[in-house]
């Protein structure tokens, strides 16, 4: 058949799914796209769950020129797709079994073959990205009012690591807003109408926000002599956001000499206890 042939053709493709077929039909528009017919339709049938579904689409594709494109990870009905393909002359292609052979190969054990978690993946997923938007949005009490929506409210002075705190409990799922603890600027009142269980003091020796703070200063080319970095204004700093936690009756974690990883864990922990492990997402 030459390309003049081809170009005078119509043809359906009959996408099924037992997700929602999305991944199918965007491989077929693609198939499709190198041949440039003269008309052609992608018709999609998710939620595929029997064989009675399977023979009404190949009742209805038998009537035009049509292949059937499929992502069924059930065995018993792809088994049942290819039988009837053979049955009515209609061309059928298995998009997921080349692709789970190789990885089983690969692996050395089976797939699961539950249909949908490619979806479960990607709501996962775009949960992550929606915490971790949130995090940078709420970072460094820029908007108090993300106090409210929070999951996790960090307090705590300057240098207590808040931020990559945040960051790294926003890609566990949890959308945190973080909130600097100065003598200086009245506390948010929207913390005092939030659930403590929900918001963890962060401390941290006064000697280690010294040095953390000169190096700060040096990276910003400020001398290091700066108020912000002495002795003496760290400890204020700090025994006023340990009276602050205190009013607020949190839970207060010492990050002295703790990586992020490790806070994460113990936050995390509370949490687990708190509200039980659906909170994880």
């Amino acid at each position: 058949m030459n390309r003049g042939d081809i170009m005078d053709k119509s043809v359906a493709v009959y996408v099924l799914s037992d997700s929602i077929g999305e991944t199918g039909e965007q491989v077929a528009r693609a198939a499709v796209s190198q041949f440039n017919p003269d008309k052609y339709e992608v018709r999609r049938f998710p939620y595929i769950t029997d064989e009675d579904q399977i023979i009404e689409i190949f009742e209805e594709a038998k009537n035009e020129k049509s292949i059937i494109v499929y992502t069924i990870v059930i065995e018993r009905l792809k088994k049942f797709i290819v039988e009837m393909g053979e049955v009515y002359g209609i061309p059928v292609v298995d998009l997921m079994t080349p692709v789970l052979n190789a990885l089983e190969q690969v692996l050395d054990y089976e797939p699961k073959r539950e249909p949908g978690l490619i979806r479960r993946l990607d709501e996962k997923y775009f949960k992550k990205v929606e915490a971790v938007e949130f995090a940078v949005k709420y970072d460094d009490g820029k908007d108090t009012r993300g106090i409210k929506r929070a999951d996790i409210v960090l307090i705590g002075v300057s240098r207590t690591s808040k931020t990559p705190l945040s960051m790294y409990l926003a890609h566990k799922n949890f959308k945190v807003a973080n909130v600097p603890l100065v003598p200086e600027v009245p506390v948010p009142e929207e913390l005092f109408h939030k659930d403590s269980r929900r918001i963890f003091g962060l401390i941290a020796n006064p000697f280690k926000l010294n040095e953390i703070r000169q190096e700060r200063l040096k990276s910003l080319g400020l001398s290091n002599n700066a108020n912000y970095a002495s002795i003496e204004r760290i400890k204020l700093e700090l025994e006023y956001s340990k009276k602050i936690m205190e009013k607020l009756g949190c839970t207060v974690i010492d990050v002295s000499n703790k990586a992020v990883e490790e806070t994460a864990g113990i936050v995390i922990d509370y949490m687990k206890k708190n509200f039980g492990e659906e909170i994880m997402g």
